[in-house]
C-alpha cells in the first residue's frame, strides 16, 4: 500500500502505490476507491492522516507502527472537496458532500452542516470555510478538471463562518480552478487566467454593519472570536439591551444590561426600570451589581426596597443571609432600610449577624420593645459596648426589667465577664478584670429606689474603695427611708443603718451633715456635730428644740473643751419666759465652781428674765461674796508676807555690803563631800570643790546652782524691758491708726497682752525711787529662789 499527496510526492510507502496523473488520484492496488483527498493532523507529538476516497473516509494512526487504519464514514467526497480546519475547530478532517459539510475527528464523525448542491473545492483559512459549489443553472461538464476547452460554467463561492454561524461573503463566479490565502487577502484563480483578489473588513466594519441590520447576537458571537476586549463586549451589550428595551422585550434587555456591570454606569440602567412594571428587571440588575460587589449605599437602599414592594420575604431572606465571604453590600444601608420598612426581624438578623450592636438593640429596645432579649444581647457583648449602651438604654431597661439590669449592673461595676460561650469567657477570665464606674450608673435607678438600695449596699460590700458618690446616695437612700417610715420597729433598723453609714470612713462631713438636716435626722445631726467639734452647734440644736434638759447635759458633757458653753447656757434660760430656776440654778453652780463669769455680768445676764428672782441668785452671790472674802484675806496675808521677806532680804544685802562674809561649808554643793582646799565659796552661801566648780560652772563669776534660777528672772526683766518700750509704740501707733483694731488685733498676735509678773516695791515705799538696777536685780533674784 503507498500513500501519498495529489502533488504526486509520497509521505509514506507500505506495498504498491501508483499515481493516475491524468485524473489526478491516487490508486490504492488492494482494489479501494481513488483517494480524493489527504490532510495529517498532530497534536501533541500524535500524528494520523486522514485520507477521503469518493466512497469512503479514512483515518490511520502514524505514531505507530502498524499504522492502523479507522473507517470515519461510508461516503466520501469529489477531488479538492477536503481540507483541515485550524485548531479554533479542534483541526478537524473537512470532508465537502454533495448534501453536507462533514467534519470528522480521529476517531468518530464531528458536527455536519447542510449545505446542499454540487461541491467543487472546499478550503479552510483562518476560521473561514471556502465552498465553491455549481450553479444548479450551470450545464454539466465531463469533469472537473478536466483540461478540454467548454464553455464557461457558473459557479457560486461561499464563506461560512462556521463558529459563529453566518454567512461572510457569497458571490457567483465563472470556472474557478483554486483559491489561494496570502499576505491576509484571499486569491480566486478562475481558467480564463483571471484572479479577484478578496479583502477582510475589519472588526469594527463588520459589528457595524450588523448592528444596521440588528444581528447582535451574530455581533457578539464575533466579537468573542476575534477576542475583543471587555470595553468592547460591554459596548455590543450595551446597544442589544438599547434595542430589545425598544423593542418591549425588558427581560431581554435586562439581562444584556446585567452583562455590562462593571463596565456601564449602573445610573444609566436604573433610570430606565424605576417604573413600577419594571421592577422585576430592576431587582434582577440590582442583585448583578451586589453579586460583582459593584453596588454602592444607594444600589442596596434600592435593592432592598424593592424586594419589600414585591414583599419577596425569600429573596429577601437569600439576600441578607448570605454567608459573610457572599456579602457584596454595605450592612449598615440594609438595616437601615429593612428598619424603615417595618422588616425589624430580618433587620435584627442581619444586626445581630454582622455585630452591629448600637443597630441590634435600636430595633430591639426601640421597635420590637423586646427589653428581654435587649438586656441579654447587652450582657453577651465586650466591656466597652456594654459600659456605653447601659449609659444609653439602662433607665428603659431599668423600668421593664429591673432585676436583670440591676444584676447585670452589679457585674459590670465588680468584675464582668460577658455571658457569651467558653472559650470567650475563657478569653475574659485570663485578661484584665475590668469595671466601671459604678456612681456612672446611678442616674439609672431614678425611679426604683428598692433596686438602687440593693446595688448600692452590693457596691459597698464587695468594694470598699467604691467612688464618694455610692455612699453619699446611699445615705440620702437610707434617710428618705427612714424619713417616709411609719412603723416604729423598721424606723429603728433604719436609724441604726444610716448611723452605721456616718460612723464610717468614707462619708464627706459636708454633704452628711446637710443630708441630715434636709431630713430632719436628729441622731445623724448630732453625731456629725461632735465629730466635728462644733459644740455650740449641739447646744444651739438643742436650744432650737427647747430641750432643757439636754442643754444642761450639752454643757456638762463638753463645758471641758468650750467653757463658752456655760455663759451662752445662762443666757438662753434667762431669756425664757418659762419658770426655768432649777436649769439656772445647775447652770450657775457649774459657773461658780470654774469661775467662769463675773458675778456682775451673772446678775446682768439674769436681770431680763422676769421669772428669775433674787433667791435664784442668793446662793450664787454668797459664796461668790465668801470666796471673794476669803481670797481677800489670802492676798492681805501674802502682802505681809511679802513685805516681811523685802525687809529681810535688804537687811542681809546690806549686811552684805556692810560687813564680811564667813564662809562656814563644810561640804560641796555640787558632790556633797567634805571640802578640801582649793575650794569656791560664792556670796549665796554655796561653797565647792575647785574641780568640781571647773566641772560644772558655765562662768567663773556665777554660782552654778542658783544659775537656771538668776536666768529666769533676768530673762523675765529683759523681756519686760523691751515690753515697756514696745507699749509705748503701742500707744502711739493706736492714736495714729485709723483702724484701731487692726492695730490691737496685730499685737495680739505678737504677744503684747499676755500676762506678766511685775515685781515691784510695797506701796507707799520711799526707798523705791532710789534703788540702783543691781539692787533690784539682786532682789529679784533672791526673791524667785526663796519663792
Amino acid at each position: 500500500m503507498a500513500i501519498g499527496f495529489t502533488d504526486g510526492s509520497v509521505v509514506l510507502t507500505k506495498g504498491d502505490i501508483t499515481r493516475d496523473r491524468h485524473s489526478k488520484t491516487l490508486t490504492l492496488h488492494e482494489g479501494t476507491s481513488p483517494v480524493t483527498g489527504l490532510a495529517f493532523r498532530q497534536v501533541l507529538k500524535v500524528t494520523h492522516l486522514f485520507v477521503a476516497t469518493l466512497e469512503r473516509v479514512y483515518c490511520y494512526a502514524l505514531s505507530t507502527k502498524e499504522y492502523p487504519k479507522i473507517q470515519l464514514d461510508t461516503h466520501g467526497c469529489a477531488l479538492h472537496c477536503s481540507s483541515l480546519s485550524d485548531p479554533s475547530q479542534d483541526s478537524q478532517f473537512i470532508v465537502a458532500g454533495d448534501e453536507c459539510v462533514y467534519l470528522y475527528q480521529p476517531d468518530e464523525r464531528g458536527p455536519c452542516f447542510a449545505f446542499d448542491g454540487q461541491k467543487l473545492l472546499a478550503h479552510w483559512h483562518r476560521g473561514y470555510l471556502f465552498l465553491i459549489i455549481r450553479d444548479a443553472k450551470s450545464p454539466n461538464k465531463t469533469g472537473f478538471g478536466s483540461r478540454e476547452s467548454s464553455s464557461a460554467e457558473n459557479q457560486l463561492l461561499t464563506i461560512y463562518d462556521l463558529d459563529n454561524k453566518f454567512i461572510a461573503y457569497s458571490a457567483p463566479f465563472e470556472d474557478v480552478i483554486d483559491i489561494v490565502a496570502e499576505w491576509g487577502l484571499f486569491y480566486i484563480l478562475t481558467r480564463d487566467g483571471k484572479m479577484f483578489v478578496l479583502q477582510e473588513k475589519d472588526t469594527q466594519t463588520k459589528l457595524e454593519m450588523l448592528f444596521k441590520k440588528n444581528l447582535f447576537v451574530m455581533a457578539i458571537n464575533l466579537a468573542k472570536s476575534q477576542h475583543l476586549d471587555s470595553d468592547g463586549l460591554a459596548e455590543i451589550f450595551r446597544q442589544y439591551g438599547d434595542h430589545l428595551y425598544l423593542k418591549g422585550d425588558h427581560d431581554g434587555a435586562i439581562q444584556q444590561y446585567i452583562r455590562t456591570t462593571g463596565k456601564l454606569e449602573p445610573s444609566y440602567v436604573i433610570r430606565k426600570f424605576l417604573d413600577a412594571q419594571r421592577i422585576h428587571n430592576l431587582t434582577a440588575y440590582l442583585q448583578a451589581l451586589h453579586r460583582q460587589s459593584l453596588a454602592n449605599a444607594d444600589h442596596t437602599t434600592l435593592l432592598l426596597n424593592c424586594y419589600t414592594k414585591l414583599k419577596d420575604s425569600a429573596k429577601l431572606e437569600e439576600f441578607i443571609k448570605s454567608s459573610e465571604s457572599e456579602v457584596h453590600f454595605d450592612v449598615e444601608i440594609a438595616i437601615k432600610v429593612l428598619r424603615q420598612a417595618g422588616y425589624h426581624s430580618h433587620a435584627v438578623f442581619l444586626a445581630e449577624k454582622h455585630k452591629h450592636h448600637e443597630w441590634y438593640l435600636k430595633i430591639q429596645l426601640e421597635d420590637l420593645k423586646n427589653y428581654q432579649e435587649g438586656l441579654r444581647y447587652i450582657g453577651r457583648l465586650p466591656f466597652e459596648q456594654v459600659e456605653s449602651n447601659m449609659k444609653r438604654y439602662g433607665k428603659t431597661l431599668m423600668h421593664h426589667v429591673p432585676e436583670g439590669t440591676t444584676r447585670l449592673l452589679k457585674g459590670l461595676c465588680t468584675k464582668y465577664q460577658p455571658s457569651a460561650d467558653t472559650a470567650e469567657k475563657d478569653l475574659y477570665e485570663s485578661s484584665i478584670v475590668n469595671k466601671a464606674n459604678s456612681e456612672e450608673f446611678i442616674p439609672i435607678f431614678a425611679n426604683n429606689p428598692r433596686e438602687l438600695k440593693a446595688f448600692l449596699e452590693h457596691m459597698i460590700e464587695v468594694d470598699t474603695l467604691s467612688p464618694q458618690g455610692v455612699y453619699d446616695t446611699l445615705l440620702e437612700l437610707r434617710l428618705q427611708n427612714w424619713a417616709h417610715e411609719q412603723d416604729l420597729e423598721k424606723k429603728n433598723i433604719l436609724q441604726g443603718e444610716a448611723l452605721s453609714l456616718l460612723r464610717s470612713d468614707h462619708t464627706v462631713f459636708d454633704k452628711a451633715l446637710v443630708l441630715c438636716q434636709m431630713h430632719n435626722f436628729k441622731e445623724g445631726v448630732l453625731y456629725l456635730y461632735e465629730k466635728g467639734k462644733l459644740y455650740q452647734q449641739i447646744m444651739h440644736y438643742h436650744m432650737q428644740n427647747e430641750e432643757y434638759g439636754k442643754v444642761v447635759e450639752a454643757c456638762k458633757r463638753y463645758g471641758d473643751q468650750e467653757g463658752c458653753l456655760w455663759e451662752q447656757a445662762l443666757g438662753y434660760f434667762a431669756r425664757k419666759e418659762e419658770n426655768c430656776k432649777a436649769y439656772i440654778s445647775e447652770v450657775l453652780q457649774h459657773i461658780d465652781q470654774n469661775n467662769l463669769m463675773p458675778p456682775l455680768l451673772v446678775v446682768q445676764t439674769l436681770a431680763h428674765n422676769s421669772t428669775a428672782t433674787l433667791s435664784v441668785i442668793k446662793d450664787y452671790l454668797i459664796n461668790k461674796l465668801q470666796r471673794e472674802s476669803q481670797q481677800i484675806e489670802e492676798d492681805e496675808r501674802k502682802i505681809r508676807q511679802y513685805r516681811d521677806e523685802t525687809a529681810h532680804l535688804r537687811s542681809e544685802i546690806q549686811e552684805l555690803k556692810m560687813s564680811a562674809k564667813i564662809f562656814q561649808k563644810t561640804k560641796c554643793n555640787m558632790c556633797n563631800s567634805p571640802l578640801e582646799l582649793p575650794s569656791v565659796h560664792f556670796l549665796c552661801s554655796h561653797s565647792f570643790h575647785q574641780h568640781c566648780f571647773e566641772s560644772y560652772a558655765e562662768s567663773e563669776a556665777e554660782c552654778p546652782t542658783c544659775t537656771p534660777e538668776n536666768r529666769k528672772v533676768m530673762d523675765m526683766l529683759r523681756v519686760q524691758d523691751q515690753k515697756r518700750d514696745l507699749h509705748d509704740h503701742f500707744n502711739r501707733q493706736l492714736r495714729t491708726s485709723n483702724d484701731g483694731f487692726s492695730v490691737v488685733a496685730d499685737y495680739f498676735g505678737r504677744g503684747v497682752f499676755n500676762k506678766l509678773t511685775l515685781v515691784t516695791d510695797p506701796p507707799g515705799s520711799k526707798t523705791a525711787g532710789s534703788l540702783e538696777m543691781n539692787l533690784q536685780r539682786d532682789l529679784l533674784i533672791h526673791t524667785k529662789r526663796t519663792c
